[in-house]
């Protein structure tokens, strides 16, 4: 088959503006909340691009690990691809497909490092063997051989075997202060609602549009 020839219409239903919520966080949250109910898999996931020096765009799927009206929250290695590129450039661009209910999300932003405490409250509620995975990472650096990583992840979980894992210093997160949010919604014969929520200078008030798909 062609790659032209693959194609599907949408036909969940629209979206009015009449049906969105004032917020956009509100509107993300109700979202959200029917992508866990309809099982999607890996619903937070979401792609996180950002700009080197040269602005050459990268894009990875990252897991979304909480939102509220400050903004949107994950967690990386500080020395990663990622990171470095935002100590240069903060702004952010997140995108959430979900496919099987003919929606997208897309967020742009700028990036905001947590605190030390907020990196800490979280390091300490992942599972054991994540937080072993952060130590034993030196994300996006070149390694030889798969084996490099699994010995000193074992090398790691052996000594602290009976103890608590520091939280490494090159470990932490992110909040993503929100400038627009978009909701794509899949529409019969390509005619696609999107709804833009723009912030209105710094107070917490959004100017909604409609824009043509």
């Amino acid at each position: 088959m062609k790659l032209t020839d693959i194609r599907r219409d949408y036909t969940l239903g629209g979206l009015r503006r009449k049906n969105l919520k004032e917020n956009p966080v509100d509107q993300f949250n109700l979202w959200l909340e029917q992508a866990i109910e309809a099982e999607l898999t890996d619903p937070t996931a979401m792609t996180v691009a950002t700009v080197d020096e040269n602005g050459q765009p990268y894009q990875r799927i990252v897991l979304l690990k909480s939102l509220d009206d400050q903004g949107f929250v994950f967690y990386t290695n500080l020395g990663s691809r990622k990171a470095l590129h935002l100590q240069d450039n903060n702004k952010i661009s997140l995108h959430f497909p979900w496919h099987p209910l003919e929606r997208q999300v897309h967020v742009t932003g700028v990036a905001e490092k947590l605190t030390a405490a907020e990196n800490f409250k979280y390091f300490t509620s992942r599972p054991k063997g994540s937080q072993l995975a952060a130590i034993a990472s030196k994300q996006s650096s070149r390694i030889s051989a798969r084996g490099i990583l699994e010995g000193k992840f074992l090398e790691l979980k052996k000594k602290f075997s009976d103890g608590e894992i520091p939280m490494p210093s090159f470990w932490g997160g992110y909040r993503i202060k929100v400038e627009s949010i978009e909701f794509w919604q899949g529409g019969a014969n390509r005619l696609h609602d999107r709804f833009i929520y723009t912030r209105v200078g710094d107070a917490q008030q959004w100017e909604i549009e409609r824009l043509a798909p």
